[in-house]
């Protein structure tokens, strides 16, 4: 079945890129093609570079673009390693990046990120990857466990969680995705379980975010960004939970810095430039919420790349 449903921020994100008929942009997290393409049909000469790490869905993607596929190129690679991708590239007029898993992923119990259908533990993003949600959950030490729930999930119970893992696989492997769901509820006191959010949900997130190690990615992947957009070209970031927006927001203001030389400097020694002028960060408005509760805790931060010979 193919998946239909319209992206988040959708209208936000082709507004904030601005986008022209001639210009050259990437969609980092191509996904099912929701955003890429609204960017592809307003092109005529310009031209669209989708990269996604998950084959599947540059597969759906390539359905969902075929009417443009004359200005498309399709890429299976990690937009972690978005400089590699784009070293023919002499510069872009924007970059996309549609951060989280996505719905189809979601909804694809076999693909192990659920915990509310069973399947074997695998969450990969990329299918192809050798590092797997069993792995973590059967060879990771306690402290390395307790340490992702807390740090990636920012789960509250994670010595007890962690714990609970462990006391099981010592004596048989935890194979799938609802066995480890009911390992973390009996590692929750009675009121955790009873909270609105389901009992798994920060866990499923941290183990998550360690196989396809999101985190780590996100400062060079904008640093990368930032470097290949031409001046006056726009910058758009979709994050999905408080973690992974802390460390955009704060890369962000890095790269919109300027000196860093001590106040008493009397002259800047140390050279640096503001690349990026930040713009005010964007939140679904209450329809789109209702339309799709998923959209609930996005938040879009976009940036405009500096013309350093004005500054």
């Amino acid at each position: 079945m193919e998946y239909i449903h319209k992206p988040v921020l959708l209208e936000e994100c082709i507004a904030a890129l601005r986008i022209r008929p001639d210009g050259t942009y990437v969609d980092g997290t191509l996904g099912r093609a929701g955003h890429s393409r609204e960017i592809a049909r307003l092109l005529t000469t310009g031209r669209l570079i989708g990269i996604d790490r998950d084959e599947a869905a540059i597969e759906a993607a390539r359905e969902r673009l075929r009417p443009w596929l004359d200005r498309v190129t399709l890429v299976h690679s990690n937009f972690e390693r978005l400089g590699e991708v784009l070293a023919d590239v002499e510069a872009v007029d924007g970059l996309l990046f549609d951060l989280g898993v996505s719905s189809p992923q979601l909804d694809d119990a076999e693909r192990g990120f659920s915990y509310r259908q069973d399947a074997p533990l695998d969450m990969r993003m990329d299918r192809s990857a050798p590092l797997t949600a069993r792995e973590v959950v059967n060879t990771w030490s306690f402290e390395e466990l307790r340490r992702i729930l807390y740090d990636y999930g920012e789960e509250r119970y994670a010595p007890a969680i962690a714990r609970a893992i462990a006391r099981i696989r010592a004596d048989r492997p935890i194979e799938t995705t609802l066995e480890l769901v009911d390992i973390i509820k009996s590692a929750m006191p009675p009121a955790a379980l009873r909270e609105k959010q389901h009992p798994a949900k920060r866990s499923f997130q941290a183990i998550r975010i360690a196989v396809n190690g999101e985190l780590d990615a996100l400062p060079p992947m904008l640093r990368a960004a930032a470097d290949k957009l031409r001046p006056g070209g726009r910058l758009a970031v979709i994050t999905f939970h408080s973690l992974e927006d802390r460390i955009v927001k704060r890369t962000l203001r890095e790269l919109a810095q300027g000196c860093t030389c001590p106040p008493g400097f009397p002259v800047c020694v140390c050279g640096k430039k503001p690349l990026l002028r930040l713009d005010k960060p964007v939140t679904p408005t209450s329809e789109e919420v209702m339309e799709n509760p998923r959209s609930r805790s996005a938040r879009l931060r976009t940036a405009e790349k500096r013309d350093l010979f004005d500054i």
